[in-house]
């Protein structure tokens, strides 16, 4: 019978399991396998001792540093062989879960635990130490051994853009880098920490947003979920750059967050591109690509930028839960804003800014930390306190454009209202952490909520809350970001367009007319519209078609426009009278930025779906008209713009339709304010303001023909005009006469200028002997004129056709003494325009083309000169029309009633219009009498502006002149000064003259008896005007 073999001991167990791990023996004959390396010295030692060769848990340590400080052959590097240390550590363990006997079970688990511990302690100090064991590695890596583990660790958590597999990598045995981290003192790890730090930077400093990001971004993030971690990132000497040359772009290069930030697909300055491109890679010839595969990189574009914003918000989260490094957080923020301040600016330096990838990815992430107080309700905005405006030290708000209050009244009422240094029972509270309830695609984790209230710190400046703090910060990154890359796009599609109106206008020559400098004209703007078009992509599927992204900024500006009005006491009308300080402080941006996001997302097809608009609506009703409380008449315009987006014809959502049609306050104030607006904008201070004005008032004039076809618009209309009869709506009217006047009038004038190019152009054996040059001029002169006309021209129509629908049933602010001669003039003008004698030269190929409709034009004039009829109860508006002396004759209206019975005009309008037409014959008539019996006029009694006879002297307070109040009071409509000085006058001002119109009064009674007596027959001489049979070329 076999004896059977003893069983062995713990000591004997120890050794086998240590020799396993450390690749050590300490007996000659034991080494049978290359790697292990027999410690002779050791051993000798251990025997000199007295001591067993057996590996032991005293000996480990001993064994380990004899290893590490031996020079052996073939074996393995200090770092790689403490790795595998920790990896056959973890095997054996293992191995011995199978020990049946729990005493050995807890001996050997005890070993395997310090074996595990001395090799991450050894690692620990091999990386922070390299040259402290020797190496047979000649040329050591500046990157740091370690991040191939981490590498691996977080490798399993990435797929797809952005990842990549670590085959044929030293991959991460289980629990290494948590035990590496975890439980150890900071001075050790913060050399490893700042190399690996660094080492991240670099390793996305060149990479665009289909490069490989994610794995960094992943080590990152396990890096500082470690406390160590987090301290050693915020204290490293490139967490914000310091230096005389530090500016916004060194930030973005040069720290370590900057890096991660710059990954995008928007396009960046040459110097900084970043690989691989995305616009040549995803949307290089795009007008042949299919549609599907478009969609496909934009999608994956999309998706690989959220997975960005998720991760960089992650790690600013973590950073900002940990009470030691979120100050470190809201510094590097602030210092990003404040050094790229310029980036607000219109033309924006790459050198010394940070790219639009940069802020447009800081704008998703700083939306995404303010998710936990966009709630619905916003309950959380009483903690946004108004006072960090002027008293916060982080960010410079205080020099930014304020809503209404000058720089100085902003100064003043600072050093008036300076903090309070009283405390309160919270206001020494710290950050809290609770979690986030806001719904969508939030970032996991507590929220940072606290009260707004500012906290006295121990400086004695003021302290302000998370919540307050935050939203600040990010509308000064809005504003910078997404917003400014609104306006890049905006800018981007207007190059495009611009380079194929001028790649058509060099093809059109080129067929004319070839040469070799065309040709190479030709080619260099197709190389320019195939950039454009990859900018304008890369742009499209990082931002607009990001529904998210645009829904986050919407959410956060409804907020800022609520806020906003709690400052007022809420939304309700009249507003108060005077606007206070804090209000009119605010920088005008906050303001500007949701009307411009509104715009931008109301022309992205369903972009809108679930937004919350009554708010903003109310917010535009309020302020629109209100320049005591928004200065910037621009700005009141932009929400003007919102509007029209929003109108149902153009929109396509039934939701906006109940804002226009079954909203409170817009049902009784957005009339009102829109009249209101379109007479402000006539004077906006900017040297552009008389060609601003016509894009405004367009977009008022669409808003209010759409809101004179909904019955309870029209009626508050109407009211409006009763109630405003001599003060907003006549002015208004003023206005829209002037521009209805200078638009045909320009509009006509350059279809003259347009015709005698054509002539030129038509006219080949001239135009041939032309230079090359000359004729490319000439050419773009006629494109020019072509496009003025078109506008020109359909704004005169838009004015003309409101003339038209509202003097229906609105006349008599038409009819008053101030406004009635200037009506009947327009109307004069334009009827000779279109039907007098010089009518020929008006005849176009195509003048449709143009907008150019005169028959329908001629019908609208028509129209008014009726409705003004219709409402005329004091019988003056056929006097005020042969009063002009400019336009007027009587044949007009015969040949008008001519055209009009050729192009089908109903009959009873026909024969209403020839009525007119008699009626204001008979009056000339009239003042021809009229002029005769009074005979010649004594200088005093003529008005000094017109040289007619004053019917109602007026004496100007400031010059002291004598006019006619009708003559004053139609100048004050579009200027409010005195003529023949500049001070300034209003209606009110004015000092009738009694005495002098009583002698006027006794003058005409003394020349009427005068007349009377003599027994004078006066005949009034008559005109003729050449019109008759000529054929009507214009309309016909």
């Amino acid at each position: 019978m076999a004896t059977q073999k003893a069983p062995r001991s713990i000591a004997e167990r120890e050794d086998i399991i240590l020799r396993k791990i450390f690749l050590v023996s300490l007996v000659d004959s034991m080494v049978d396998d290359s790697r292990i390396v027999y410690l002779e010295m050791t051993a000798a030692e251990i025997l000199s001792e007295g001591k067993p060769l057996l590996l032991s848990r005293d000996l480990m340590e001993r064994v380990l540093i004899d290893r590490l400080s031996g020079q052996f052959p073939s074996a393995e590097p200090p770092f790689p062989y403490l790795v595998g240390c920790y990896r056959r550590a973890h095997e054996q363990g293992k191995l011995i879960t199978s020990t049946k006997d729990k005493t050995i079970l807890s001996e050997m688990e005890s070993v395997v635990r310090q074996a595990k511990k001395l090799a991450v302690s050894y690692c620990r100090i091999h990386l922070g130490n390299p040259d402290m064991f020797p190496s047979v590695e000649n040329n050591p890596s500046t990157i740091s051994p370690l991040l191939p583990l981490i590498f691996s660790e977080v490798s399993s958590s990435i797929g797809g853009f952005g990842g990549s597999s670590t085959g044929g990598v030293l991959t991460c045995p289980p629990g290494f880098v948590e035990e590496f981290f975890r439980d150890t003192d900071y001075d050790s790890l913060e050399p490893i920490l700042k190399g690996l730090y660094e080492n991240l930077r670099g390793s996305v400093l060149k990479v665009s947003a289909l490069g490989n990001f994610q794995q960094s971004l992943r080590a990152l993030l396990m890096l500082i979920s470690f406390p160590n971690g987090a301290k050693a990132l915020v204290n490293h000497p490139w967490w914000v750059p310091k230096g005389t040359y530090v500016n916004g772009r060194v930030i973005e290069m040069t720290s370590i967050l900057g890096p991660f930030f710059h990954v995008s697909a928007l396009p960046d300055h040459t110097i900084f591109k970043s690989e691989p491109d995305v616009g040549q890679q995803c949307f290089s010839e795009a007008s042949t690509r299919r549609p599907a595969d478009l969609l496909s990189s934009f999608t994956t574009i999309k998706t690989v930028m959220n997975n960005l914003y998720d991760g960089l918000g992650e790690v600013l989260l973590t950073l900002l839960k940990n009470p030691d490094t979120r100050e470190s957080v809201l510094e590097y923020l602030a210092e990003v804003i404040k050094k790229n301040s310029s980036r607000a600016h219109l033309q924006v330096d790459p050198l010394s800014c940070a790219s639009s990838g940069m802020f447009n990815n800081l704008s998703a992430v700083m939306l995404r930390l303010c998710e936990p107080f966009l709630d619905a309700n916003l309950t959380k905005r009483d903690k946004i306190d108004p006072k960090y405006v002027f008293h916060g030290t982080r960010l410079d708000l205080r020099s930014l454009t304020a809503l209404h209050a000058s720089s100085e009244e902003v100064a003043a009422w600072i050093d008036k209202d300076n903090p309070s240094d009283k405390k309160s029972d919270d206001e020494n509270r710290i950050l809290q952490s609770q979690e986030a309830t806001s719904s969508g695609n939030n970032i996991r984790g507590p929220s940072l909520l606290s009260n707004a209230r500012p906290m006295s710190s121990c400086g004695g400046k003021p302290k302000y809350s998370f919540i307050c703090e935050c939203f600040f910060m990010t509308a000064r990154v809005l504003n910078l970001g997404m917003l400014k890359a609104f306006s890049d796009f905006k800018n981007l599609v207007q190059d495009l367009s611009r380079s194929e109106d001028t790649l058509s206008t060099l093809k059109t020559m080129q067929g004319q007319t070839p040469s070799p400098q065309l040709e190479l004209d030709i080619a260099r703007i197709e190389k320019e519209i195939e950039s454009y078009t990859q900018e304008k992509l890369c742009y499209e599927a990082q931002i607009l078609r990001d529904g998210a992204l645009l829904q986050r900024a919407l959410s956060f500006y409804r907020l800022m426009v609520v806020w906003l009005v709690d400052l007022l006491g809420g939304f309700k009308m009249p507003l108060p009278s005077s606007c206070p300080m804090e209000f009119a402080c605010m920088p005008e941006h906050f303001v500007e930025d949701a009307m411009e996001l509104l715009v931008f997302a109301s022309r992205i097809p369903r972009a809108l779906d679930g937004v919350l608009l009554d708010d903003f609506m109310n917010f535009i009703i309020m302020f629109m008209g209100s320049p005591n409380f928004i200065r910037n008449p621009y700005l009141r315009a932009k929400m003007v713009e919102v509007l029209n987006c929003w109108m149902p014809n153009r929109s396509g959502s039934s939701v906006t339709t109940s804002l226009f049609e079954g909203h409170s306050l817009s049902l009784e104030y957005l009339v009102r304010n829109l009249l209101k607006l379109y007479v402000d904008i006539e004077f906006t201070g900017s040297h552009t303001q008389f060609y601003d004005k016509f894009n405004i008032r367009h977009n008022i004039a669409e808003l209010l023909e759409y809101l004179w076809q909904v019955p309870s618009h029209r009626n508050a209309w109407r009211q409006i005009a009763r109630e405003e009869e001599k003060g907003v709506y006549l002015n208004f009217l003023n206005f829209l006469i002037n521009d209805s006047i200078y638009l045909l009038d320009e509009s006509l004038n350059k279809i003259l200028e347009l015709k005698e190019l054509e002539a030129e152009m038509a006219n080949t054996t001239e135009w041939e002997q032309r230079s090359t040059q000359e004729r490319q001029e000439r050419t773009r002169l006629f494109h020019s004129q072509e496009n003025i006309i078109r506008i020109d021209m359909k704004l005169a129509n838009e004015d003309v056709g409101m003339l038209e629908f509202t003097s229906e049933q609105i006349t008599v602010p038409f009819l008053l003494p101030e406004m009635v001669e200037r009506v009947a003039s327009m109307l004069n003008y334009f009827l000779l325009q279109l039907v007098g004698p010089q009518r020929r030269a008006l005849s176009l190929k195509d003048p449709e083309k143009y907008e150019f409709r005169p028959k329908q034009l001629l019908k609208q004039i028509v129209h008014i000169y009726i409705h003004l009829a219709r409402g005329d109860k004091e019988k003056v508006f056929p006097a005020a029309i042969s009063r002009d002396g400019r336009s007027y004759n009587e044949k007009l209206f015969t040949a008008a009633a001519d055209v009009l019975r050729k192009i089908g005009e109903d009959g009873r309008v026909i024969h209403e219009f020839a009525e007119l037409g008699g009626k204001a014959k008979i009056a000339a008539s009239e003042a021809m009498d009229a002029e005769a019996v009074l005979g010649e006029i004594p200088d005093e009694f003529l008005d000094p502006i017109q040289y007619t006879l004053m019917k109602d002297p007026v004496i100007l307070p400031s010059s002291r002149i004598t006019v006619d109040r009708p003559v004053i009071q139609r100048h004050l409509l579009s200027d409010t000064t005195d003529p023949f000085n500049r001070s300034h006058l209003t209606q009110d001002m004015l000092i009738p003259d009694v005495e002098l119109k009583a002698r006027i009064k006794e003058f005409i009674r003394s020349q009427e008896l005068k007349k009377h007596g003599e027994g004078v027959n006066m005949q009034s001489p008559k005109t003729t005007m050449q019109t008759g049979d000529e054929k009507m070329t214009l309309i016909d």
